[in-house]
């Protein structure tokens, strides 16, 4: 049996190491501690294996992917800072932990910019959309091959946002987004004319006519009209009231074409009466004339009211014969309603005679309105089939500043739509090229350019 003060020395001998285990283990700890952080630094992870970054450097794309498909619900299964959105995966994958195929990536990033327009480009296997600082400029969420979408924004100096989202369905993989400075300025040479306009354009509770007609006061070249010149019914009232004090200044050298709220008062006479012999013949709407190289075509696409919209119709057997007459290396045509719209009023079947007349015999350019917003489509068919080699590339330029139109059903062969911004749509009509610039009214950032070569 041991002896009370044995007991009473062991007890004080453990009571003297316990501090020191403890010192021990806390000093190892903190050993171990810094040691992991200085082989992860924060915010350069690679997922499994590491620690997962929730932030990066400017001028890095924060990268999440996600083993879903078309939605971002669950948690990343790998997450990495990436310099660069360059990826031709092939059937593979991105990295550990994600699949081959039925992934989503998600990147997010701040870069710096100069003042300038850029050209924002993307090419996809299989969905993929592009924001910057939160608006929308590239939105094709659809299974597709390896696609390139391009879009413009006016930028300003300094940091800017720029978020890629994409997904896989299976197959091939590619993944890639990048901007570059648009070099044009769009400034034509003496000799190069310029058609400036849009549709849809003045009503007197509204001031979008005046924004808009304030950018036409620092524009030369001939002024083009896509239709509703004046709401609510083109009457001679609303014409001299609402369209003349804003896009009035420029009545000398404009070449309108009429919608269909002029035919709001009857044979349209508010239209027809106010810009007399430069609107065509009342009882037709129709007329063209030549810009430099270029052939231009002001039509009637309230042609049920003009002998009607068939392949035999008067208008579409003027059109053929019109363009017959006048074989010129570039053409561009302009009247209200759209074949093709991703818009409210979406889609107007009654002008394919007209789009088949003008793509038989290789026609460049197609200007509308009747849907208030802007969109850009590919170069297609009348079928609505992308043609590169002889398509038609339309605009829908319902920006005049008569008011905004969502969108609704995003047809095929749309590359850029915008529904906040009035503005007009600028060409420069090159002998055989052309150039195309989205300006916008003041305080707006929203822009679309681009060049293209004549058939």
């Amino acid at each position: 049996m041991r002896s009370q003060s044995y007991w009473s020395h062991h007890r004080l001998a453990i009571a003297l190491t316990i501090p020191v285990v403890l010192a021990i283990a806390l000093a190892l700890g903190l050993y171990v501690s810094r040691s992991a952080e200085a082989h992860h630094k924060p915010g350069h992870g690679q997922g499994n294996g590491g620690t997962t970054p929730t932030t990066c450097n400017k001028g890095e794309f924060l990268a999440e992917y996600r083993n879903e498909l078309r939605t971002f619900n669950t948690q990343p299964v790998l997450t990495r800072c990436e310099t660069t959105i360059n990826n031709d995966w092939g059937s593979g994958s991105p990295g550990s932990g994600a699949n081959t195929d039925s992934f989503t990536a998600r990147w997010v990033g701040t870069f710096d910019f100069e003042a300038s327009d850029y050209e924002f480009t993307a090419t996809a296997d299989d969905g993929v959309r592009l924001w910057v600082d939160g608006q929308l400029l590239i939105d094709q969420w659809k299974d597709q091959g390896a696609t390139t979408y391009k879009a413009t924004k006016t930028m300003t100096a300094g940091a800017h946002e720029v978020k890629v989202e994409y997904y896989e369905y299976g197959g091939l993989a590619v993944a890639k987004a990048s901007w570059a400075k648009v070099t044009s300025s769009l400034s034509p040479s003496d000799t190069d004319p310029v058609l400036v306009g849009a549709g849809d354009i003045a009503r007197c509770s509204s001031s979008g006519a005046e924004a808009t007609a304030r950018l036409l006061d620092g524009i030369s070249g001939t002024v083009y009209t896509t239709g509703d010149n004046a709401y609510e019914s083109g009457t001679a009232t609303e014409f001299a009231n609402c369209y003349n004090p804003t896009w009035g200044r420029h009545k000398s050298r404009t070449r309108p074409s009429v919608g269909n709220h002029e035919y709001g008062t009857a044979g349209a006479s508010g239209y027809f009466g106010y810009f007399g012999a430069a609107a065509g013949e009342p009882s037709k709407g129709y007329y063209s004339y030549n810009l430099g190289e270029w052939h231009v075509i002001s039509l009637n696409s309230m042609c049920e009211n003009v002998g009607g919209c068939g392949s035999t119709s008067p208008m579409v057997d003027w059109l053929k014969q019109d363009l017959a007459a006048n074989p010129r290396a570039c053409t561009v045509a302009y009247f209200h309603h759209p074949l093709f719209s991703s818009g409210e009023h979406g889609n107007d079947t009654k002008m394919r005679p007209t789009w088949d007349a003008l793509y038989s015999a290789n026609a460049d350019v197609v200007l509308n309105g009747h849907d208030h917003d802007y969109e850009r489509f590919a170069p297609q068919s009348p079928s609505g089939a992308a043609d590169t080699a002889r398509g038609i590339r339309e605009f829908v330029v319902g920006t005049g500043g008569g008011s905004h139109y969502g969108i609704v059903n995003v047809q095929p062969n749309s590359q850029v739509r915008n529904t906040d911004t009035y503005g007009v749509l600028k060409l420069a009509l090159h002998p055989t090229s052309y150039e195309w610039k989205f300006v916008p009214e003041a305080g707006k950032t929203f822009t679309d350019s681009g060049t293209t070569n004549c058939h």
